[in-house]
């Protein structure tokens, strides 16, 4: 399984991966939580074939960008937004069809309201919203104290998880044979396990998106697609019904048959999806 991210870039001090892939319109996909760019895998071959140049990166402190020894550093989703926004200068790229999933939704709700001018479409999978997050399970783990997760066995802590990315989709089996563990490799062991809990699980904070609520209505300037699975374990499907009631105009696809991880259930009904939203986003705009 090659990696989509195969170039570095030290932005802000601090090294992101990152890839570029086809030629054409400019899409940005942006991965959640406990992700990477790898769960784009199956969805950037079809979007280059559909006539688009596909950018996507690895969040910091996530997959292959640098995983801070600095506890402190801030890894939230508020300040993932000027990582975003460097990385756009460091491709040269003005305006951008934007597609995010789970706490990547986040990032781009944040940066689509900052910088509606760069923003031609929006895309969110799954996404946060509100204070929709972090789940009972994590908010009980979180309550515990995190120094104890961290220090935990390394068997256990990959045992415990693989049952937890395992609830994110509605085809366990089909994770387990083709990515569960390379998902889990990228949160744990001495590096992992510990970059995890410090620079994911410690910013769990519903705040970043609750604060956004009484602004939602303003994305509606913006073409708004948003894809969730129904079987959704992690995000239930009501969301996405008040995160389309909040966004004035905002298309909504339920797909059956689909979890957290949609990409992974459902790979070529996104990609499809996708790329007829975008179309459609950039006709409206020509005939502006």
């Amino acid at each position: 399984m090659s990696h989509l991210v195969s170039d570095n870039a030290v932005l802000g001090g601090f090294r992101i991966a990152h890839g570029k892939h086809g030629k054409g319109n400019p899409v940005v996909l942006i991965h959640g939580t406990p992700s990477s760019s790898l769960i784009w895998r199956n969805i950037v071959p079809a979007l280059v074939d559909g006539g688009h140049q596909v950018h996507l990166y690895d969040l910091l402190g996530y997959g292959r960008s640098e995983r801070p020894w600095n506890p402190a550093v801030d890894t939230s989703v508020t300040a993932q937004v000027p990582v975003l926004e460097a990385l756009l200068d460091h491709w040269g790229l003005k305006q951008i069809d934007l597609v995010a999933h789970d706490i990547g939704g986040a990032v781009a709700q944040r940066f689509a309201l900052s910088h509606p001018d760069q923003v031609r479409s929006l895309t969110l999978i799954d996404s946060v919203s509100f204070d929709s997050w972090p789940s009972a399970r994590t908010r009980q783990q979180m309550a515990a104290g995190l120094e104890a997760l961290i220090k935990a066995p390394d068997e256990d802590h990959r045992q415990d998880f693989r049952q937890w990315i395992l609830s994110t989709v509605h085809d366990p089996a089909r994770l387990a044979a083709e990515s569960l563990e390379r998902y889990l490799d990228y949160i744990s062991g001495p590096l992992g396990q510990a970059s995890f809990f410090q620079h994911q699980v410690r910013h769990y904070d519903p705040r970043h998106t609750a604060e956004l609520s009484d602004r939602l209505h303003e994305l509606g300037r913006l073409p708004v697609q948003i894809i969730w699975g129904e079987q959704d374990a992690w995000q239930s499907v009501d969301w996405a019904y008040r995160l389309q009631a909040a966004i004035p105009g905002a298309r909504l696809q339920v797909l059956p048959d689909c979890g957290h991880f949609a990409m992974e259930d459902k790979p070529e009904e996104i990609s499809a999806l996708l790329i007829d939203f975008i179309a459609r986003s950039r006709m409206v705009e020509g005939a502006a």
